[in-house]
């Protein structure tokens, strides 16, 4: 289980109740790559109204349900990410890059027919999360962001609305506590 300050791809991210930023309050997010020039991430708990359908079709056939946009962060909103999830480990398809176990990116230039059945999962998002070096930590020791680790079902699940919830309830020890904790401590 991974808690404290360290990142890696596939690891989360939960704003904490001291992060203002209308970008990233209340979010949950993925980190898919972390290297010495910075750290890239997609926030999986905000759905867009925008079906996939009408912006890439015929990746919508493909999607998790919501079949929508996902509004992935701040950098790149006009640009395009795509999330998947591989069937089978042992079977990556062209286009996909894998970020750990069975969860990856994959190149939304890939011709759809390529993948045959490849993927268990996929979601395309809207734009990025992006963080030059050290800047991310930074923000975590400032104590903007709880770091645990993912589960691949979260970054597919149906309803995100208690996704922050529902990752921080299972949580061991003290921080699972926090879901409990008033926005304003002065109030408690």
């Amino acid at each position: 289980m991974i808690h404290g300050t360290d990142v890696a791809p596939g690891t989360l991210l939960l704003a904490t109740a001291e992060l203002i930023d209308p970008n990233f309050a209340g979010t949950v997010i993925l980190l898919l790559d972390v290297n010495d020039e910075g750290v890239l991430g997609v926030v999986l708990n905000r759905p867009s109204p925008v079906p996939v359908a009408e912006v890439l079709r015929p990746w919508d056939a493909m999607c998790a349900e919501p079949e929508v946009l996902f509004r992935g962060g701040p950098v790149s909103p006009d640009g395009a990410l795509a999330v998947a999830l591989l069937r089978d480990a042992d079977d990556e398809p062209v286009g996909y890059r894998s970020v750990v176990g069975r969860l990856g990116m994959l190149d939304l230039d890939t011709p759809v027919e390529l993948l045959d059945g490849s993927l268990g999962g996929l979601r395309v998002y809207a734009g990025y999360a992006g963080w030059d070096t050290g800047q991310l930590q930074g923000e975590i020791e400032e104590g903007s962001w709880y770091v645990v680790a993912g589960e691949s079902a979260d970054a597919f699940r149906a309803d995100t609305t208690d996704l922050w919830r529902d990752i921080i309830r299972r949580q061991p020890g003290h921080l699972a506590w926090h879901l409990t904790r008033p926005l304003d401590p002065e109030t408690n």
